[in-house]
């Protein structure tokens, strides 16, 4: 037995003692979802977003990621996360009455980009905030290219169930406040995450191939791929390009070396990064001939700017800084961002894999978590990049406490971990379905042929398709679903009313009288 399971078994033991094992249950679970929208002659969209959608700049549930045709699905959170993908199901099923002849790409790796300037920029409005958020954009395009900000994915977000905290507080005997405790609590997670996470690159990554088009920008990239056909690059035993240095690829941040020991060591270094001018973005300027080409020409403009596969959050309120935010109230849930989009399932994401990531999320929080050195984090993220190139590959090793291990040693030692979480979270649920969940993942583990990474190429070879006809047909296929199952009348009008409610927001907003951009930015950036 590690150290780690030996651990995570003391705590679970000391909640059963005590009869309180249920309070694992019931953490709030939200979902966010990232679709293309493509048009029907197979390239991206080049409408606007919807109006019959609502506002993107105040609807709390349907609004845009990077371009107008990025689609963003969002769900309230929910302590059983069926409700939560119920939710997902519902605002897919008003969606698609809104499509005029267009359908949500069901891949996380762009089809039918054609060049940087195929790619609509969002557009939130004339209020300071919606020409924030859309300069923020603009200056992604001059930094890294639109193109690698199609990508899509999903986000996982997680709280912990809020009687969990004193409970392990006490246990514990911690020194700390209650709220310190919990900082301290959330960030142990995280940096367990970073140690484990790639567990979910080779489980649900399911992006292997990429359209050659995605390469337009950056045509060096190209050979280190092989060729699956014409249209498509591919590696053999990739599990997430997405996550690889192709979907991500920034010198800069590479460089970051972001603290995630404390809640204050995150903070104080990705404000640095925020406050620190990088002479290759200088070079774009900011304010160019009366147009803003980026927010400012720091290492980052904003915090958002930052790409990791989990974060701390807490919700910030209209104009304040995700960093300001967590300083001043702390973290209240994380968001998990490395999930593909499962383009065998309508709405990306089905209760397994729902089920598997609220488990394991709570064995992170559980274990014991060391403070990580900038070398470990180092070794974490090449264990992820091997992941997301090579996960499938017939004896693959990775690196663990600086020793190799193979991956199938080291996922099967993750998911015996996770057992007794799961049999815990399954009183709360009918079915044993956490258990039921970890056991088939546990075939994927043994067999790598059965993961959706693999099933792809597969079928892809056996319909001899290149990838985009192959992720078209397929979310072709969702459209036809999310057709014959219509939304009822009664949540229509809900949803009808929530789109009405934001543009009237919007208007709300740009009613107001604005203070001059450049003022709104200087008081934005002066946030402690």
């Amino acid at each position: 037995m590690t150290n780690l399971n030996s651990a995570l078994l003391t705590r679970l033991d000391h909640l059963i003692a005590n009869g309180n094992q249920q309070l694992l249950c019931g953490g709030l679970k939200g979902i966010e979802k990232e679709s293309l929208r493509i048009a029907r002659d197979g390239f991206i969209a080049q409408t606007p977003h919807p109006k019959a959608l609502g506002a993107a700049l105040t609807h709390p549930y349907i609004t845009t990621d990077y371009s107008e045709a990025l689609t963003e699905l969002i769900t309230p959170p929910f302590a059983d996360v069926k409700d939560s993908l119920d939710y997902l199901h519902d605002i897919h099923r008003f969606v698609y009455q809104y499509l005029d002849n267009e359908i949500l790409l069901g891949a996380s790796m762009p089809c039918g980009i054609d060049g940087d300037h195929s790619i609509p920029i969002a557009e939130y409005g004339s209020s300071n905030i919606g020409r924030m958020k859309h300069v923020y954009r603009h200056g992604l395009w001059h930094r890294y290219g639109r193109t690698m900000q199609s990508i899509a994915g999903i986000h996982f977000n997680y709280s912990v169930p809020e009687a969990l905290w004193p409970v392990l507080h006490r246990e514990k005997n911690s020194q700390l406040s209650q709220e310190e405790f919990i900082a301290d609590a959330y960030f142990g997670l995280i940096r367990n995450f970073q140690r484990m996470g790639w567990l979910i690159l080779y489980l649900f990554g399911a992006s292997p191939a990429i359209c050659k088009n995605f390469f337009n920008s950056r045509p060096e990239l190209m050979a280190q791929f092989s060729e699956f056909d014409n249209g498509t690059l591919y590696h053999p035993y990739a599990t997430s390009l997405r996550m690889s240095d192709i979907g991500y690829k920034s010198k800069n941040q590479a460089k970051l070396k972001i603290d995630y020991n404390s809640l204050d060591g995150y903070v104080s270094s990705l404000s640095a990064a925020i406050s620190t001018p990088y002479p290759e973005y200088e070079k774009i300027g900011t304010l160019v001939d009366g147009e803003y080409r980026q927010l400012n020409s720091n290492i980052l403009q904003i915090e958002n700017e930052f790409y990791s596969t989990i974060r701390p959050k807490q919700i910030a309120r209209s104009g304040e800084k995700p960093t300001s935010a967590l300083k001043l109230r702390g973290v209240r849930y994380i968001e998990m961002r490395s999930l593909d989009l499962d383009l065998f399932t309508p709405i990306g994401i089905d209760e397994d894999k729902a089920r598997f990531i609220e488990a394991l999320l709570l064995t992170c929080l559980l274990q014991d978590s060391p403070k990580t050195s900038d070398q470990e984090q180092q070794i974490n993220n090449d264990n992820q990049l091997a992941v997301a190139n090579f996960g499938r590959k017939p004896g693959l090793e990775l690196n663990k406490n600086n020793q190799k291990m193979l991956l199938h040693d080291w996922a099967t030692e993750i998911l015996d971990a996770m057992q007794p979480v799961c049999a815990i979270l399954d009183q709360s649920c009918a079915q044993n379905r956490y258990s039921a969940a970890l056991e088939k993942q546990r075939l994927l583990v043994e067999n790598p042929d059965l993961t959706a990474s693999a099933r792809i190429l597969e079928q892809m070879t056996q319909l001899r398709q290149p990838f985009s006809r192959f992720a078209l047909t397929i979310s072709a296929e969702h459209e036809q679903y999310f057709k014959r199952n219509k939304l009822d009348e009664d949540k229509t009008r809900q949803f009808n009313e929530m789109a009405a409610l934001s543009h009237a927001k919007q208007e709300e907003i740009e009613r107001n009288k604005q203070m001059p951009f450049d003022d709104y930015l200087k008081q934005y950036f002066s946030q402690a």
